[in-house]
């Protein structure tokens, strides 16, 4: 996933795939927790998806504000 991709999102679409990368590392922190042991760089690469992702939720947050407020 490209931050490209994700700023012709719609915000509500963005949240969407929030909640289902929220529930893909939890899908992974218990597979981990039972002894299935998935794929050690998914963890990383999830991770950083939710930051990529947050980052471009807050971008277009403080866009539609009108600019960057202190």
């Amino acid at each position: 996933m490209e931050a490209k991709e994700l700023r012709s999102k719609s915000p509500a679409e963005l949240a969407d795939e929030l909640v289902k990368l929220r529930k893909e590392q939890f899908a992974l922190r218990m597979q981990r927790a039972t002894g299935q042991a998935p794929k050690p760089d998914q963890f990383g690469k999830v991770r950083r998806n939710i930051a990529r992702l947050k980052t471009v939720l807050r971008d277009t947050q403080t866009a539609s504000r009108g600019g960057k407020q202190q």
